[in-house]
């Protein structure tokens, strides 16, 4: 009897620890079932809605690739966001990191279109990674050596980074048929073949899906075995505990934003070379982006602010997104509703991080 007392005591923290580690999903599922009850109300069967979701997210090789393609850019954000936040800063700046990335790899593979691939697609990516680094590195100055909220900052540096995106696919990147036929779409020309990112099968997955899932591993191993890895979450953790311990606390939270900018670049790179092949715009961020930008920091608080964790989150947020298109064809929901749903999943998922983290303070403060 004793034993038995002693064996459920012993599980009970993992069991604990397991559910407030699965909040995320009850959250998702939380948020479907208050989508289900709008589906009624639209007199909709919910069943039949959320069936076909599914089906479009998952239902044949071609909704699979287009699943991952659309979790890849989220990916690449995730990522850049789970640095960021260990590190103690808060990066909104997504949208802004990724189209920086994505027009100064525009500009290379626009101007050196001559090369070959094996050449211009590393330096397309490589300069992508360096303007999303400088663009998150700005946000990542003001904050350590001016405490400028990095939160307005980076908000503000996605504007500045939209309206330069459209000066420029309006005048000196737009396409020179667009200019002769009067036309003037704001979009560049499409790019060299020789810039496309190998495709994996037969469908339009890339390689850069490939690349983000590499990164992940990579990210995860620079936080937890690294000593420059353990003194962002250090800074990120305690910040004043650092301070006192040596470590130059706002070279971390700099170094933190940089890194995120960097990713999120290479993500908006990874997009123009991999599944656009050219750069476009319609006046605003997701115009291009497509949201990613914001979407990509739920993702990353859905895996719990870990790069392995950020992977399958990425691809659930993926898979409603293009489910979601499929459900409006099949049950002919309005489009508000859709972007109803991810709203829900959005404010159902941080509730759940929100929660999470205050268990988390009660558990140390108990301590």
């Amino acid at each position: 009897m004793h034993k038995g007392v002693a064996r459920g005591t012993r599980f009970r923290p993992f069991i604990g620890s397991l559910f407030w580690a699965l909040t995320p999903l009850y959250a998702t599922v939380l948020a479907l079932l208050v989508g289900a009850v709008m589906l009624l109300l639209l007199g909709v069967n919910p069943l039949q809605a959320y069936s076909a979701m599914v089906s479009g997210a998952f239902g044949s090789s071609n909704a699979l690739a287009d699943t991952l393609v659309k979790a890849t850019p989220l990916l690449f954000v995730g990522l850049g966001i789970c640095i960021a936040f260990r590190g103690g800063v808060l990066n909104i700046g997504g949208e802004g990191q990724l189209v920086a990335g994505a027009v100064a790899a525009t500009a290379v593979a626009l101007s050196l279109s001559h090369w070959p691939g094996w050449a211009i697609i590393p330096l397309c990516l490589t300069v992508g990674f360096l303007a999303g680094a400088i663009w998150g590195g700005i946000a990542g100055v003001l904050k350590a050596y001016l405490n400028v909220n990095e939160i307005l900052s980076t908000i503000m540096l996605n504007m500045i980074a939209v309206q330069g995106m459209n000066f420029l696919l309006r005048g000196p990147l737009m396409d020179p048929m667009q200019v002769e036929a009067g036309s003037f779409i704001p979009q560049t020309a499409r790019f060299s073949v020789t810039t496309d990112l190998p495709r994996l099968v037969p469908t339009r997955l890339h390689a850069g899906t490939a690349l983000a899932v590499l990164l992940a591993v990579l990210v995860y191993i620079f936080l937890w075995r690294t000593t420059i890895g353990y003194r962002i979450r250090a800074v990120g953790l305690n910040p004043d505990a650092s301070r006192a311990a040596g470590i130059n606390v706002e070279r971390y939270m700099m170094l933190s934003l940089i890194l995120g900018g960097a990713l999120a670049g290479l993500g908006g790179a990874v997009q123009v070379l991999g599944l656009h092949h050219r750069m476009f715009t319609d006046g605003s961020a997701t115009g291009f982006t497509g949201g990613a930008g914001f979407n990509g920091i739920v993702a990353a608080l859905f895996g719990k602010l870990h790069p392995l964790g950020t992977i399958p989150a990425s691809i659930l947020f993926g898979a409603l997104i293009v489910g979601a298109n499929q459900m409006q064809r099949a049950v002919q929901v309005p489009s508000s509703f859709i972007t109803a749903l991810n709203g829900l999943v959005v404010v159902f998922v941080v509730g759940s991080d929100i929660l999470s983290r205050r268990r988390a303070r009660r558990a140390v403060g108990q301590a």
